[in-house]
């Protein structure tokens, strides 16, 4: 079965993105997400290039998973804290691979 990983970039004014990403941590909304059947990642970078944009990066087990937790009530939470720090999102998503290529694995210092 392919895993999925979402990366989301919010990005907002004035520290809003970070503000809503330690609000998420603080609240107890990241672990829950973490503690949901089939999530695999969920984790918040900051961007070097824009302190502005946070990233999240979303993996998921599969779609089920994620419909599962698009239909749960913390997406309430974060939609309402969404609206709270004015963010706006930029969505990617990505479907995996088994493994990595021989000639890629060159490239990966461990």
């Amino acid at each position: 079965m392919k895993k999925i990983t979402v990366n989301l970039r919010y990005k907002g004014v004035n520290g809003a993105a970070k503000r809503f990403a330690e609000e998420m941590i603080s609240s107890g909304t990241v672990d829950k997400i973490r503690n949901e059947a089939g999530n695999l990642r969920y984790e918040y970078f900051q961007s070097l290039d824009d302190p502005e944009t946070i990233l999240l990066i979303d993996s998921w087990e599969d779609q089920e998973s994620i419909d599962v937790h698009h239909a749960s009530p913390m997406m309430n939470t974060i939609m309402e804290l969404r609206e709270k720090y004015d963010l706006h999102m930029t969505v990617e998503r990505y479907i995996s691979e088994d493994g990595m290529p021989e000639k890629d694995a060159g490239f990966i210092r461990k």
